[in-house]
């Protein structure tokens, strides 16, 4: 810039000097004018115009510094046209008023509409341009820091060179297109921008490709949150992670510095922001085979595929572009508990179309289906009657299935598992994986149903039970089940009966059996009845005692009272118990104690016997009576008393009549003295 200033300075000096040399010149003819024969106008003109005298010496400064004035074009123009406008100016001399028209030698003169035309013909050499604009231009010039653009402008404009990074080699006489900024910065240079020309360019182009629907070219240039950058004709775009395969993809690095197909699939013309899909493509490359493959697909033909996924489900075939699904009761005609037991990924395998959906893009293949269905081979040994064994595959409430061979099963009802009455569950009885040996009750191979029984193995107890276990006999058992009514007890496999909650005990009422015995316990019992046809035993186990309530009716008879402890205690009354443990009922009103208060759990006080039942082995008590016996006792007692007294005063006053013949005025008096002790007593003896 300094070495600029310095030329500009001498070249304005040389314009200076010479500019008065000029108008030396001029004083110098204007003496000889005067003197000599004035010349012709065309003479004067061409030697003494001071504009032409001036415009040759600009020339003549120009060609002087041309070689030092090679700094950037632009700054150069804008002086070099400031400079002339100032010098080119005619100077004010003594001959302004001479007539330079009298004479115009080598000077063409045009009309007014001659020169009108050729003025628009220069005005058009000029283009019109406006910002924002999009342009070509020509490369005319390359500095250290900006390429000079010719765009057939009035003057030539700047790019930055950092706007050329993509192009290795930049060269003059290349056509490029730029963008006008300004027409004229703060420094009055023309402002062009490749890069923003070329990220219109390309926003118009992915506006276009995004409507279209075409397929675009892109660099991955780095990585971002959720995905990749990717430049598409110099504008940056973004291709989220789930939009790079169709398959989740985790390393992101693998992707920078690749250039891929992609689709625009989203644009936001506010922002000027797209987002791109690769995936899109795959789908979109991915859905033309399958709709390939499944117009040529028929039902039963067998296709060989690939195992892309197990799930609990089944697993998902690759046919070559499109998936098919093998359901997990397709692979096998066994059961499969789960499709990794016989799938893994990766795995080739031929498989048969079974069913497929041209709407839906569904293949439903099958496995199995390529051998025939055991059923159909069943060996000639399984028939009704034959004994074989097999594996628990299946549990259910009602049964356990064993499989006999692969895709051949049976059912073993929970009735056809033992020979006892007594309900069996299942999912007790039976494990997965064991194994066990039946009977074939039925086979149905058109159904492909089978029943087993495990129970018919052995001999039916029943048809023997008033041998083995006759009415009155004695037995040990097992407890294996209670309920609220009863206890069931198992005399041998299958052979058992119940015992009711009232034949546990003689003397002690039960709320529930398990307040008697627990399950498992051992316990003997006695037969009481038999039902043959329904498979069930009565059972009991207090009557292998006497029935104690012959001899408690003389203990406790009505009226008694005896000692007895309260042991559990509710609104509507008490348990007492008395002595050889047989338990009493007392009824709330009959709790009151003498004091007014109620008798508590734990105490032991005296009870009356007011009820006795043998047959429903009931006894009822109360302690009220007692306190209300004693008192009503207490009152017989004084009445008898005084009736007593008042007998032996009555013969008293008889013996001493039958032995007086005549009172005496002493003895009416003595006599009237006894007259009111006797009516006093009788008073107390009514109240």
């Amino acid at each position: 810039m300094q070495s600029q200033k310095s030329i500009l300075k001498r070249r304005t000096k040389k314009l200076e000097e010479q500019t008065i040399q000029n108008q030396t010149n001029e004083e110098s003819t204007k003496n000889v004018h005067e003197e000599a024969q004035p010349a012709t106008p065309q003479e004067h003109n061409d030697s003494t115009t001071p504009q032409a005298s001036t415009e040759e010496t600009a020339q003549n400064v120009d060609a002087d510094t041309a070689h030092e004035l090679a700094q950037p074009a632009h700054e150069e123009a804008a002086q070099s046209r400031r400079q002339r406008a100032y010098y080119e100016a005619p100077s004010a001399t003594e001959h302004d008023d001479f007539d330079w028209s009298v004479d115009k030698r080598n000077v063409a003169s045009y009309g007014k509409e001659d020169r009108v035309k050729l003025e628009v013909i220069y005005d058009s050499t000029f283009k019109t341009i406006e910002e924002s604009e999009l342009l070509r231009g020509t490369i005319v010039g390359i500095t250290k820091t900006d390429v000079i653009i010719n765009i057939g402008f009035k003057s030539d404009g700047l790019v930055s060179l950092n706007e050329f990074r993509d192009m290795p080699e930049v060269k003059i006489g290349e056509d490029i297109e730029v963008m006008v900024v300004e027409k004229e910065d703060r420094h009055g240079h023309l402002h062009l921008s490749r890069k923003l020309a070329r990220q219109l360019r390309a926003w118009q182009k992915i506006v276009d490709f995004y409507k279209t629907g075409e397929v675009v070219t892109g660099t991955i240039t780095s990585k971002t949150k959720g995905g990749l950058i990717v430049d598409v004709y110099g504008l940056e775009t973004f291709l989220p992670g789930s939009q790079i395969d169709v398959k989740p993809v985790t390393d992101y690095d693998q992707y920078v510095g690749k250039t891929m197909d992609f689709k625009v699939v989203k644009i936001n013309e506010t922002i000027r922001n797209a987002v791109v899909s690769h995936k899109a493509l795959i789908e979109s490359d991915i859905e033309q085979q399958r709709s390939v493959i499944i117009s040529q697909l028929e039902k039963g033909q067998v296709l060989e595929g690939t195992v892309k996924n197990v799930t609990d489900f089944g697993a998902f075939i690759d046919l070559g572009g499109v998936d098919g699904l093998l359901y997990i009761t397709d692979i096998s005609w066994g059961r499969v508990t789960h499709p990794s037991e016989v799938l893994e990924n990766g795995q080739k395998l031929n498989v048969v179309v079974l069913d497929f959906d041209d709407e839906k893009k569904r293949i439903s293949l099958g496995l199995k289906q390529l051998t025939p269905h055991p059923w159909d081979n069943l060996p000639a040994e399984i028939v009704e009657g034959a004994h074989i064994k097999g594996k628990v595959v299946n549990i259910e409430d009602y049964g356990a299935f064993l499989e006999i061979m692969p895709g051949v099963e049976g059912l073993v009802h929970v009735s056809e598992i033992t020979w006892s009455s007594q309900p069996i569950n299942a999912k007790e009885f039976f494990k997965m994986g064991e194994e066990f040996e039946a009977v074939v009750v039925t086979l149905d191979k058109d159904e492909r149903k089978m029943s087993l029984s495990i129970k018919q193995m052995t001999e039916d107890p029943w048809d023997t039970i008033e041998n083995r276990f006759p009415v009155d006999s004695r037995h040990n058992g097992v407890v294996k089940n209670i309920t609220p009514y009863g206890v069931f007890v198992e005399l041998q496999t299958g052979i058992g009966g119940m015992i009711h909650i009232s034949d546990l005990s003689w003397i002690k009422r039960y709320n529930h059996p398990s307040e008697f015995v627990k399950v498992g316990d051992n316990i003997e019992v006695m037969i009481l009845s038999i039902d043959k046809e329904n498979r069930k035993l009565a059972l009991g186990h207090k009557q292998l005692e006497e029935d104690p309530w012959n001899t408690f009716e003389t203990i406790f008879p009505i009226g008694s009272i005896h000692e007895g402890s309260v042991t559990r205690k509710d609104d509507k009354g008490a348990s007492v118990q008395l002595q050889y443990g047989l338990e009493a009922y007392a009824p709330a009103r009959h709790l009151r104690k003498e004091d007014g208060e109620n008798v508590e759990v734990d105490e032991t006080l005296p009870f009356m016997i007011i009820e006795f039942d043998r047959n429903d082995k009931r006894i009822m008590v109360s302690h009220s009576k007692v306190w209300e016996q004693g008192k009503v006792e207490e009152k017989e007692s004084q009445k008898k008393e005084a009736a007593a007294e008042s007998d032996k005063t009555k013969k008293a006053v008889k013996n001493i009549q039958s032995k007086v013949e005549k009172p005496t005025l002493g003895d009416l008096g003595a006599l009237a003295a006894l007259k009111d002790k006797m009516k006093k007593a009788e008073e107390g003896d009514g109240q």
